[in-house]
């Protein structure tokens, strides 16, 4: 017992001894910063027309832990981002909204889109990554400074832009709805990995890949098939199919069946529709008033 009560003893003095916490003053300020964030006109913009309705956020001020360190990268222009995020919103999130309606993009679209003002180069490849994808959650643009060189020729618009929204976006619905594994074994023995950048256009295309990238793996691939398909009209395809020579367009064309009965059966997509409308806007372009928000 007299254990105990040593113990009841030496607690009361450390009552005793611990200041009153009725005494302290408490701070109820926040450590974080919760004022609004200033706007500028291109701000407020983007909330109305990506945040608001898609959820997306883009970010066009440099924030170096955003891109890729490996490469040197130049901050993206204001007028040259209030541009193109103009024409993304026209042809690529509204096409989509057009053919598989609005809560479909606000379901599947990544939640950011990264604009960079230079080209992304790679010395040991020799190539320029035009954009990239994450997880299906952000997408990075380069080159955004260099858009008014290629404004007016919706050729360029889709080489370097679109032609990657659209490739990009497919590698996100696959990921979601797995495509059939039938589609890697017709040109199984053909993928190459990253000596895809070796390969000349025709080479690919006789082998029955619409691009040399194409040859990387089966999930390229099949991004490349959608992606080429929808940004370019009927009369480049069966120039492409001509340059591929009978077994090669055969292939390709196999490809594009197989793609087509994805899209259709796993997303209700019609891909001859959804290539109408991007078209169709893409030759609209020329008639947007890109210079005022």
């Amino acid at each position: 017992m007299k254990k105990y009560i040593g113990f009841i003893i030496l607690l009361a003095g450390l009552a005793l001894a611990l200041p009153s916490c009725n005494k302290d003053e408490i701070d109820d300020g926040s450590i974080f910063d919760t004022s609004a964030p200033e706007r500028n006109e291109f701000d407020r913009w983007l909330l109305k027309n990506y945040v608001n309705p898609y959820n997306i956020e883009v970010k066009y001020k440099w924030e170096d832990i955003e891109s890729d360190m490996s490469y040197d990268l130049v901050p993206a222009r204001m007028e040259q981002s209030e541009k193109l995020a103009q024409i993304i919103k026209y042809v690529w999130l509204e096409a989509y909204d057009e053919v598989a309606g609005i809560d479909f993009m606000r379901t599947y679209v990544p939640k950011q889109i990264l604009l960079v003002g230079s080209a992304a180069w790679d010395a040991d490849t020799q190539t320029s990554m035009l954009g990239t994808a994450e997880g299906g959650l952000k997408i990075i643009l380069y080159n955004v400074n260099d858009l008014d060189r290629y404004i007016d020729n919706i050729d360029a618009l889709n080489e370097f832009y679109f032609h990657t929204m659209h490739h990009e976006f497919s590698h996100i619905l696959h990921q979601t709805r797995p495509y059939s594994t039938d589609f890697q074994t017709i040109t199984e023995s053909d993928y190459v990995g990253a000596q895809w950048s070796e390969q000349a256009d025709t080479t690919a295309h006789r082998l029955g890949f619409v691009t040399p990238y194409a040859m990387d793996q089966p999930d390229e691939d099949l991004a490349e098939i959608i992606s080429t398909y929808i940004t370019n009209d009927q009369a480049y395809w069966d120039s492409l199919l001509e340059d591929a020579g009978e077994k090669g367009a055969g292939l390709i064309t196999q490809k594009l069946e197989m793609v087509r009965t994805y899209l259709q059966d796993s997303w209700q997509i019609d891909i001859d529709h959804l290539r109408d409308v991007v078209l169709r806007r893409s030759a609209e372009i020329k008639d947007l008033d890109l210079d005022n928000l």
